[in-house]
């Protein structure tokens, strides 16, 4: 990927996690997010995005807490969660955006 925009952009709908490695909570989201990875496949790739390499993106993207998970559709943000959250609910934004 060469650029934030073609990275969500590069699917019809797509989720990013700004996420830290030191960050409690962003390791017990860890496996949770590969299970979600595993069960939509490529119907709606998954970005992780480490803040403390990807500083400049993770001040430019608003993001102040982590994890935090940013769903696009079409390119644009459509909703946006800071913190630990259910797996299954995180399927059923994806889901809801897909249809």
């Amino acid at each position: 990927m060469n650029s934030y925009a073609q990275m969500i952009g590069s699917a019809p709908v797509v989720m990013v996690e700004f996420f830290a490695t030191w960050c409690i909570h962003c390791q017990h989201m860890m496996p949770v997010i590969a299970q979600i990875r595993e069960l939509l496949g490529d119907s709606a790739p998954i970005y992780q995005i480490d803040i403390d390499k990807e500083s400049d993106l993770a001040s430019q993207e608003g993001v102040q807490a982590t994890p935090t998970f940013i769903i696009y559709k079409d390119g644009k943000e459509v909703w946006r969660f800071a913190g630990e959250i259910e797996g299954k609910l995180l399927v059923q934004k994806l889901e809801g955006f897909m249809n």
